[in-house]
């Protein structure tokens, strides 16, 4: 690149990490709001909510990134045009190619780090997020069990606790196991743990009593205790018969699914769009960037400024994401929609390159003005 170019792709990079930075920020802020609940209320760990957020980022960078880039795009060339530097560089003799090869070559390095994120660091992170969520889940006595209120564990499974204090330990505990509609159980203790182990979890009460009702009969049985265990498996087997989601999946295991797979066709069909996602949704970074260039570059300079042409890219481009959208959520209920995954973001491109390239052999008169307005 030449001088002009290199100023160019300068103010391009920084416009991007900016917005980069705010559209991260902006998503942080909603996403950590579950997060925060899961400290304050919960009592989970402080650490636990750092990796969680920064786990996060992966999750919907590959998002952020080609929209951050029309940001910039769209503030870097409408910031020169106000500033009349677009004007003089015309008048130079720059083309529009000329002037739109820094934003396309920032253009194919976000398509090369969304390949990166979408093919890598993406899968990875939405794996360790749900491993993170069922390690946390495992440990209700410090992280899920609000004190005060009765807590639905799991399925016909709620606790009650009075208070916990800073050692894990739960005071005046009601345990209602009803997982057995037949023979409901309701345990009372002054004191409770929980433990986790090979076998899965459980909780262990001290000091209480154990009544179980026998529908059938009517009759109420009591067992007093001084220690008694309850079984949690209806929490190990729901963890353990779960299939991961077609995001947590590599894109290894996508393109060679397990062949206890083949029999389900949904997640066949979950799986192919997934993979097809991967590949072909860094694309749209190269077509809104050329879409926002389109706009911007092609006509002549209007003295009234570009807002009209900042209004057409901006809608133009949520018309694609919208589409892309809508297209992913359809491609994995019909498979013959896939191909237009690829099909979309070239269909942007390509009439936004003509566009563009009709101004091609157009130049700025020396000691000329081709203004409008």
């Amino acid at each position: 690149m030449n001088r002009l170019q290199r100023y160019l792709f300068r103010n391009l990079l920084i416009a991007l990490l900016y917005s980069t930075a705010g559209l991260t920020l902006t998503i942080w802020l909603s996403q950590s709001l579950r997060l925060i609940e899961m400290v304050v209320e919960a009592g989970a760990p402080m650490r636990v909510f750092l990796w969680l957020l920064v786990l996060t980022v992966p999750t919907f960078l590959g998002i952020v990134l080609p929209l951050a880039l029309v940001g910039a795009v769209l503030f870097t060339y409408n910031r020169l045009a106000t500033d009349s530097e677009l004007v003089v560089m015309r008048a130079a003799g720059v083309g529009p190619f000329a002037l739109a090869a820094p934003a396309m070559l920032l253009a194919f390095g976000v398509t090369v780090v969304v390949y990166v994120l979408n093919l890598w660091l993406t899968p990875a992170a939405h794996q360790e997020l749900v491993r993170m969520e069922y390690a946390v889940r495992s440990d209700y006595s410090q992280l899920f069990l609000r004190e005060g209120v009765f807590n639905e564990v799991g399925d016909r499974f709620s606790v009650f606790v009075r208070e916990r204090d800073s050692e894990a330990n739960l005071h005046n505990v009601i345990i209602h196991d009803g997982r057995i509609p037949e023979k409901p159980v309701t345990i009372i203790g002054e004191r409770a743990v929980m433990l986790t182990g090979s076998e899965g979890a459980r909780f262990v009460v001290y000091n209480g009593n154990r009544q179980e009702l026998d529908r059938k009969t009517s009759r109420l049985s009591q067992l007093f205790f001084e220690r008694y265990a309850v079984d949690l498996k209806v929490l190990s087997s729901a963890s353990g018969e779960r299939y991961p989601d077609a995001r947590e999946r590599s894109t290894d295991e996508l393109l060679h699914p397990p062949p206890q797979l083949a029999e389900d066709p949904k997640m066949m069909r979950d799986l192919l769009a997934e993979l097809h996602h991967r590949l072909s949704s860094p694309l749209l970074a190269l077509a809104y960037t050329m879409v926002a260039l389109a706009c911007l570059l092609s006509g002549e300079f209007n003295r009234r400024g570009q807002s009209v042409r900042v209004t057409t890219a901006v809608l133009v481009v949520m018309a694609i994401q919208s589409a892309v959208l809508g297209l992913s959520s359809l491609a994995a209920k019909v498979s013959v929609l896939v191909p237009l995954m690829y099909v979309l973001p070239v269909a942007a491109l390509a009439p936004a390159a003509w566009i563009l390239s009709r101004n091609l052999r157009r130049r700025m008169p020396p000691g000329g003005e081709a203004a409008t307005g």
